[in-house]
């Protein structure tokens, strides 16, 4: 098999993950019998520094034809974050129709968790990625003066709504048949509601799923106390946000913290990317954590249909973890980016 993978390594320590994870990548595709050809692009907060644009007027357009587009982070001092959100991930995931965000929490072998009794954590965060809370319906009347008045709009449809909770469903029922969906429906009285009554709604097709609900505040805090309660939690775009933030934090942190962009049906190009920003303050220094990027390609590799490839991949990753050896100082090591990725790679031959 030959797929084409669109790579954007983005700003700060993108440019040293991605180029690591391709390395990587390569190594699981002799081993399994495929290749990956990669189309680099520039897209950037530095792109937007010197053009004033994060990606060209035709830029949708060149990821078009990709089976996957793999991104490393986007992030650069003086850009501000909204610039880079609206100008590049929120195009691609909304032209793509990637309408699902999964983020995987997991507790990886040999990584402590800041938490005194972790247990067993392993769940998935499945974040509406199209609409809700991240809108731009909306405006500021009075600029300047004491009047001044904001307003941004959420917006919910029930397309919307119903089909990232079909996806949690059915992820439910192919894993341990337990789904949450996070919900402030108390406060929150239109969307909210709207929101809790699609759950109920479309559970009923889903006996066997366990269903239960909890508002944000308290979910966040059961993250932390009993985050082996849960397998799925379905939740909208601002609180699948900080849940998928919160989630890796109880896992041992945003360094191996994988994320992707899916269009479900593939009828267009899914993204990849780690959760992780650009750090520019470690941003050169071979010493950022490449484990979330190859987390991330291993997900990838999933989507692509190359199972078994994500399988080695995955135990590479829990093989180094699980030593304890050659690990990057915020997981306790004082290993570089390059060793991480020359050990990955030892240990996907010899798997």
């Amino acid at each position: 098999m030959h797929y084409r993978i669109a790579v954007i390594p983005g700003d700060g320590i993108g440019k040293e993950v991605i180029p690591a994870s391709l390395k990587v990548l390569d190594a699981v595709g002799r081993k399994c019998g495929f290749e990956l050809a990669y189309v680099p692009f520039d897209y950037s907060c530095e792109y937007y520094k010197a053009t004033g644009s994060m990606m060209p007027k035709d830029g949708i357009e060149r990821l078009s034809d990709s089976d996957a587009i793999f991104l490393g982070a986007v992030g650069y001092p003086g850009v501000p974050d909204h610039i880079s959100l609206w100008g590049l991930l929120i195009p691609i995931r909304r032209s793509f129709q990637q309408y699902v965000n999964i983020r995987p929490v997991r507790l990886l072998k040999g990584v402590e968790s800041p938490l005194r009794n972790p247990g067993i954590i392993d769940f998935m965060i499945v974040r509406e990625n199209n609409e809700g809370e991240y809108s731009n319906v909306g405006g500021i009347i009075h600029q300047g003066t004491p009047y001044e008045t904001v307003i941004q709009e959420s917006v919910f449809t029930r397309m919307g709504v119903d089909r990232v909770m079909n996806y949690a469903f059915e992820l439910a029922s192919k894993r341990k048949g337990k789904l949450a969906s996070a919900t402030k429906s108390n406060g929150i009285i239109h969307t909210m509601t709207f929101w809790d009554n699609r759950f109920e709604e479309l559970g009923k097709k889903y006996p066997n799923i366990e269903q239960s609900k909890y508002h944000i505040d308290i979910l966040c805090a059961q993250f932390v106390q009993h985050p082996d309660w849960f397998d799925v939690v379905v939740a909208s775009n601002l609180f699948g946000d900080i849940l998928s933030d919160l989630g890796p934090a109880v896992v041992g942190g945003l360094g191996i913290a994988p994320g992707a962009n899916i269009n479900p049906e593939k009828a267009f190009p899914s993204m990849f990317e780690p959760v992780h920003g650009s750090a520019p303050d470690i941003a050169g220094k071979n010493i950022a954590n490449p484990m979330a990027s190859f987390w991330t390609a291993a997900m990838m590799l999933e989507h692509l249909g190359e199972d078994h490839a994500a399988e080695i991949l995955m135990l590479a990753i829990e093989g180094v973890t699980g030593q304890r050896k050659i690990l990057t100082r915020d997981l306790g090591g004082t290993a570089t980016t390059t060793e991480v990725t020359e050990e990955i790679i030892r240990q996907i031959e010899q798997l």
